[in-house]
């Protein structure tokens, strides 16, 4: 039997190795840049963003308005203006997350609101059975939206443009243009107008629609953040494909989203009956657009699978901010549209931006 032969290592082998070891280790190790720390911090902190912009405008509007802005009715009357806009978002953040879009959303809110008015008043049914019927048709409109998108693999942004033709176009049917006044609603179905009913706390003044608006997000930011239904749509929006393959029912969650979506437009349409005082198919048309406005300044990527549903209430709050303060300033309301247009295109570069630390 013969020896096995091996070439003996010398001192040099050995020095060489350990210069390979050590130059894979320098290129782990390599620091970061202050701008690339920034844009990380971002990328893990979606809402802090619009977080800033909210508070460098009010520091802005309480400079150039005065003590009046920073008066707690004042600032109370923000946060019920942009209550409905605020139940509305929370809808279309949900949608956003899995890398859609809802356009439907105001219609919804407009037609389930004008069936718990003509419900109530057309049929004699009880106030709360035709609040029922308004949410139940809420969830109903938005798993019509699910099962197009899902099933069908219809782009969304196509899907909830053609319903929202549909549900608009059916509230001017079925309601022929009519609106219930509300010395009649709070005559003989106070409970429709019960979101709008105020009440005053210090200085301040707010209403139920606020306080619902608040615990909806708040609930929203707990099953986003930390249940595995909340995961799952993230990750939806972030890779379906890879989600699927890792044991998620994309076509179940996406359905979901879009129910629960559609319920929370319709709790919308409830609270913009107190809100407004009547029942009309004329008002929250545009919802739709505002509600994208909060989600997009809100710093929620459109791409899917990045962003805050708190984000996006700081977003409805800086247009609340805005629009109330260029008020009490005295501009043209142009000017307001001025300066939210600039924002959201300021909003979506900032995400194109830190989109980059992903890839």
């Amino acid at each position: 039997m013969t020896d096995t032969q091996q070439t003996p290592r010398t001192p040099q082998d050995f020095e060489s190795a350990v210069a390979r070891e050590t130059a894979v280790a320098s290129f782990d190790t390599h620091e970061k840049s202050p701008l690339e720390r920034i844009r990380h911090f971002l990328h893990s902190s979606p809402a802090s963003v619009p977080l800033i912009v909210l508070v460098l405008s009010l520091v802005i509007f309480a400079v150039i308005v005065g003590s009046r802005f920073f008066t707690p009715f004042a600032l109370s009357l923000i946060l019920q203006q942009v209550a409905i806009v605020g139940i509305v978002g929370a809808a279309q953040t949900l949608v956003v997350l899995t890398a859609g879009i809802d356009l439907s959303v105001g219609a919804i809110m407009v037609l389930t609101s004008v069936i718990m008015g003509q419900f109530t008043f057309r049929y004699g049914m009880p106030v709360e059975l035709a609040i029922a019927c308004g949410l139940a048709l809420g969830a109903l409109c938005g798993f019509i939206n699910g099962v197009l998108i899902a099933y069908l693999k219809l782009p969304p942004f196509i899907v909830t443009l053609g319903t929202w033709q549909i549900y608009l176009a059916t509230t001017y049917i079925y309601s022929a243009n009519e609106t219930i006044r509300a010395q009649d609603i709070e005559a003989n179905a106070k409970l429709l107008q019960f979101f709008g009913e105020k009440v005053p706390i210090g200085g301040a003044t707010f209403t139920y629609g606020v306080f619902i608006m608040i615990v909806l997000i708040a609930i929203l930011w707990y099953v986003l953040n930390h249940t595995a239904w909340g995961r799952h749509v993230y990750a939806i929006g972030d890779d379906p494909e890879a989600a699927k393959l890792s044991g998620v029912s994309t076509k179940r969650v996406l359905i979901a989203v879009y129910v629960l979506a559609g319920l929370i437009c319709a709790l919308a349409g409830w609270v913009s009956i107190g809100r407004n005082g009547s029942v009309s198919p004329q008002i929250g048309q545009f919802a739709n657009i505002e509600s994208i406005t909060a989600v997009v300044i809100g710093g929620m990527s459109l791409f899917g699978g990045r962003g805050s549903i708190m984000g996006m209430l700081f977003g409805a709050l800086i247009v609340g901010v805005f629009s109330f303060g260029m008020r009490m300033y005295g501009t043209d309301v142009q000017w307001t549209y001025l300066i939210i247009g600039v924002l959201i295109i300021l909003a979506v570069a900032i995400d194109q931006w830190i989109r980059k630390v992903a890839g």
